[in-house]
């Protein structure tokens, strides 16, 4: 089901595509105001969507887990987490007939993601905190990407060209 909500974030549904091919929890930090480089009273938002774990009966452990473990390391409280249930009223009700409403354990396995609500925990942070709390969720889960290798083209040669052509300064 195709949600307005995220109609405008193909950044964000690309990377919990990602994150649900990888199998861990994407975590973003959502900059609610420009200048908010620091400071007590400018705030961001920390968001970890469990989704992509695709266990609906682990959700609240791992909740509560996450949830204790931040506020004891960082100090922080969370918000009330947000599990998005389909809304029982469509902007496309007519069109389409929604058989059976219930979700059952086969829709955490094999629909894809953007077809199954998100289970999302946030926390209201400044944004050092928000850069220091997902670094330490992304040490956590093991989201953390792998440093690119060096490419082993020599320095000075311009893209597309080759020695044949002058890209190595002869000619």
């Amino acid at each position: 089901s195709w949600r307005s909500q995220r109609r405008d974030a193909p950044l964000l549904n690309t990377y919990r595509s990602l994150m649900d091919a990888r199998g861990r929890p994407a975590i973003i930090l959502h900059k609610l105001s420009p200048n908010s480089s620091g400071g007590v009273d400018n705030g961001d938002r920390l968001v970890v969507d469990l989704s992509p774990l695709r266990f609906p009966d682990e959700f609240e452990s791992v909740e509560r887990a996450l949830r204790e473990r931040i506020s004891t390391e960082f100090g922080v409280e969370s918000q009330v987490s947000e599990f998005a249930e389909e809304d029982s009223t469509s902007e496309i009700e007519d069109d389409i007939e929604i058989l059976g409403n219930d979700r059952n354990e086969d829709d955490w396995e094999t629909r894809p993601i953007y077809q199954i609500s998100p289970y999302v925990l946030s926390w209201e942070v400044s944004r050092h905190q928000g850069k220091q709390i997902g670094k330490f969720l992304g040490q956590l889960f093991d989201n953390v990407e792998e440093k690119a290798t060096k490419s082993k083209k020599p320095k000075g040669v311009r893209p597309g060209k080759g020695r044949r052509h002058g890209g190595y300064g002869i000619g």
